[in-house]
């Protein structure tokens, strides 16, 4: 499903993300790999990388979108299989970034709307979000202006820049949720 969104700000324009996008979004990436436990990864993929994991949500037919302001990309927002067995196919778990000097500026918020509003046309029930700190207010406090519900902390999961860091899992209804069963 291709599209245009420029809600909330009518100069953030959200779209699918494109192959020539990918060092704007794996730079982004690669800082929040080197500077922040927003992700658990060490070591930044790189360009080759990076396409690779787009290409492969995009095949599947889920969104991998990237928000941008007078052309530049600003921030990025997809949705990926929750976790492999088929049960789970009707969940999906969220991955939102933002350039450093962009955040607070509503990219992430709205290219995760975009992202949970193609997921809920594609008849996906749940959408998960497993936030790297438990301190992580602004992307926690993004998640929740969405709709999203914290359901669990998991404390000391991770080990990285020095410290064990907490995953934050929070959770949105997406749809008719699971008040009934899937179409297929």
């Amino acid at each position: 499903m291709s599209a245009i969104s420029t809600f909330p700000s009518p100069s953030i324009l959200v779209r699918d993300a494109r192959a020539d996008d990918m060092p704007a979004l794996q730079a982004i990436y690669a800082h929040h790999v080197l500077n922040s436990v927003a992700t658990f990864e060490e070591v930044p993929p790189d360009l080759a990388e990076m396409n690779r994991r787009r290409e492969e949500i995009q095949a599947r037919g889920l969104p991998y979108v990237a928000a941008e302001r007078d052309g530049v990309v600003r921030g990025y927002a997809y949705c990926n299989s929750f976790r492999p067995r088929s049960a789970y196919r009707f969940t999906v778990e969220d991955s939102v970034y933002v350039a450093p000097d962009a955040t607070g500026q509503g990219f992430g918020r709205s290219a995760l709307r975009e992202v949970i509003r193609r997921a809920t046309a594609l008849g996906m029930r749940q959408m998960v979000a497993v936030i790297g700190d438990s301190a992580n207010s602004a992307s926690i406090g993004m998640h929740e202006s969405l709709g999203f519900h914290r359901e669990a902390v998991l404390h000391a999961v991770g080990f990285k820049h020095g410290r064990w860091i907490d995953g934050v899992i929070m959770q949105l209804a997406l749809g008719e949720g699971d008040s009934t069963p899937p179409a297929r």
